[in-house]
């Protein structure tokens, strides 16, 4: 047989469909529990529904899937031919998905090399793609594994939230910074840094923050070939308004997708997100 190194992720990577399917990459879903009810990302449960949940208040929360849930995975994947596995999660910071995948790992059919890429909506996505991209080639784990970590530590992401207290509710940014922006009435624009989201800067406004947010974008893609992703949480004018920007001013882009989050990344965020993912090839 042929080597053959599959690609799982998970569906915090918020690929489109399509792209997945044209490179044989699965994905795991992680469960969003709104009030009583665990329900799976991508097919039981929008982004959309959590967003109008988030703004009755109603309780929204998120949970990694079960060890259970990526050993079946790889058993599928290794059942479809695949020789090796390389699985590449969202930041360990962020979840346990990374912990979960490492013990089915221990069990698995076939090898599997386990990523904490540190990385999370298409800035994981990107990952995965560039890892699909280096299997197909025919290259092995370890290179396969090194296309990833690579397309990694060039991708930057950064995103506007119209407020903090949803990140502050689900443990992802500090009590002290959230306070603080509600105290001086701010507008956040944050960057993913390490696995971990920081604050970058503090904006009077929401058009001068999204409009500053589009300015770090040009000056971090620079002039080279660069992926670009829009993601947006009930804004759906805004997403499209800053890609048609980031059309005329970047002439070196490359793929540009535009796309609402999922249910998991928005409990987190809450309506009105609008994220930039930079990856330069």
């Amino acid at each position: 047989m042929s080597r053959h190194v599959a690609i799982v992720t998970d569906s915090t990577a918020y690929l489109p469909q399509r792209t997945m399917e044209r490179h044989g990459i699965t994905a795991v879903p992680l469960t969003v529990v709104l009030g009583d009810q665990a329900l799976e990302e991508g097919t039981e449960i929008s982004a959309r529904s959590v967003a109008l949940a988030l703004q009755k208040r109603k309780s929204v929360t998120t949970s990694r899937p079960g060890p259970e849930v990526f050993a079946e995975a790889y058993r599928k994947v290794a059942q479809a031919g695949a020789t090796a596995i390389v699985s590449l999660h969202l930041s360990a910071e962020f979840s346990g998905t990374y912990d979960a995948a490492v013990l089915a790992a221990k069990d698995a059919p076939v090898p599997v090399r386990v990523v904490d890429t540190g990385m999370v909506a298409m800035a994981l996505g990107f990952c995965a793609l560039a890892a699909a991209e280096a299997a197909e080639a025919g290259d092995s784990v370890d290179e396969v594994v090194a296309a990833a970590e690579k397309r990694a530590a060039g991708t930057s992401a950064y995103f506007y939230v119209d407020t903090l207290d949803y990140l502050r509710r689900g443990g992802r940014i500090g009590a002290a910074q959230a306070l603080l922006g509600s105290a001086l009435a701010v507008k956040p624009i944050l960057k993913l840094d390490g696995g971990r989201i920081d604050m970058l800067e503090k904006v009077r406004t929401a058009s001068k923050a999204i409009a500053r947010l589009e300015e770090i974008v040009v000056a971090r893609a620079g002039t080279g070939r660069v992926d670009i992703a829009v993601h947006h949480l009930a804004a759906p004018e805004r997403a499209s308004a800053l890609a048609d920007r980031l059309r005329e001013r970047l002439p070196a882009l490359g793929e540009l997708h535009v796309s609402e989050v999922g249910a998991v990344i928005g409990a987190h965020t809450g309506p009105g997100l609008l994220g930039a993912v930079v990856s330069p090839r």
